[in-house]
């Protein structure tokens, strides 16, 4: 099967095929699979149910190298360079003599379900043809988990040897720990706790109604219309606040005034000078509005909003006691939307002795991203030997 796909994961063509994946196809070149009709943790069923992924290296006979890296909440399936020589968004974790060395292991990255990256979404056709849009159900952690379940059963990976992933992609790997025991080995969950705390349920409502508030909108229902631009940008702001620390703003960009825009030097408010911090924020805010779909933004920061490890499971400590993996549990230490207390407290919650590992990084949150390349010793260590 083969699908083309515009930025916000509309499909623009699709050849039949049988659902099983190719055998060979070019490292980091995106590869779709239908999983079929996938039932929801709320009740709903989402009928064809298509997965975008990418792959890298070569999968072993007794698929024992298999290694799943999880994206965060707008990332892509893109996680190293392949073929195409693009490059990926965590180079520095993967890719040949990466730590996770894509010339001995099977690396697989799945665009989430709801995403805009080829994955079923709300921008993509429902059964009648038509974007799902405003129809699109709500997914949570705990949805996108069984249906990569049913990818890595088309692939033929039993068993992983490690799943890993920074803020979403955190807790998507923690879910998959929990939910699927016998089928992870290794964990790595960094820069997220064991659920979403009121303060981040907080800051993802403010950004979801920036969007449901764009008069281009329309309910969710907007594709063949204006989008609702201004909203998505203004999420992306607010959310990138929370993605830096204060003291990475302030020293890059402090009180300063964007170019001669003074700001205080206005006869009215319509007409004041611009701050450069704000200006930067704008630079953040259009970015994403050049490469994902608002439908996404909301259906994925709702799945966020569900990640609670424990639910229908019982405490803290008794909902992870069935998770058998080796884990390894990190935090940015100047992080202030998912803060080191969380990591700590997931971290002494898990079965046995596992540590926290501190990411030092002044930036915030995005260092998991950044800096990741701090953890390449304990990763060599325990889990990539």
């Amino acid at each position: 099967m083969t699908i083309a796909v515009t930025r916000s994961g509309v499909p623009r063509s699709t050849t039949s095929g049988n659902s099983v994946p190719a055998e060979t196809v070019p490292d980091g070149t995106v590869q779709y699979l239908r999983i079929g009709d996938l039932e929801l943790e709320s009740g709903a069923q989402l009928p064809d149910v298509v997965l975008a992924y990418e792959t890298w290296g070569t999968l072993n006979a007794d698929a024992s190298n298999a290694v799943l890296i999880e994206h965060a909440l707008t990332g892509d399936t893109h996680v190293t360079r392949g073929a195409s020589e693009e490059p990926g968004w965590w180079e520095q974790l993967a890719g040949p003599g990466a730590p996770v060395d894509t010339d001995k292991y099977f690396v697989v990255s799945v665009n989430i379900l709801g995403g805009c990256y080829g994955s079923t979404g709300p921008s993509t056709p429902a059964p009648d043809g038509r974007p799902w849009g405003s129809r699109f159900p709500l997914v949570t952690l705990r949805d996108t988990t069984v249906a990569e379940a049913r990818l890595a059963d088309a692939l033929g990976i039993a068993s992983w040897h490690a799943v890993l992933g920074g803020s979403l992609g955190g807790a998507r790997a923690l879910e998959w720990a929990v939910t699927f025991p016998e089928r992870v080995q290794r964990c790595a969950v960094i820069s997220v706790g064991a659920s979403s705390t009121a303060e981040q349920i907080a800051f993802a409502q403010a950004q979801t109604l920036a969007i449901r508030q764009d008069p281009n909108f329309r309910g969710g229902d907007y594709y063949g219309g204006p989008e609702p631009e201004a909203g998505l940008a203004l999420a992306r702001r607010i959310a990138h606040i929370t993605y830096r620390s204060a003291a990475e703003l302030d020293g890059r960009f402090g009180r300063k005034a964007q170019a001669a825009e003074a700001p205080l030097h206005a006869g009215s408010l319509a007409g004041r000078g611009r701050y450069e911090v704000e200006s930067y924020l704008d630079h953040q805010g259009n970015k994403l509005v050049s490469r994902f779909d608002a439908n996404s933004y909301i259906a994925i920061t709702e799945a966020l909003m569900s990640h609670d490890v424990c639910r229908g499971r019982g405490p803290l400590e008794e909902s992870l006691a069935s998770a058998s993996a080796e884990f390894l549990v990190a935090a940015v230490d100047s992080d202030r939307l998912y803060f080191p207390a969380q990591s700590r407290a997931l971290a002494e919650a898990l079965p046995g002795e596992v540590a926290l590992h501190m990411i030092e990084a002044p930036i915030g949150h995005d260092g998991f991203l950044t800096e990741i390349g701090q953890l390449s010793g304990r990763l060599r260590q325990s889990f990539f030997v």
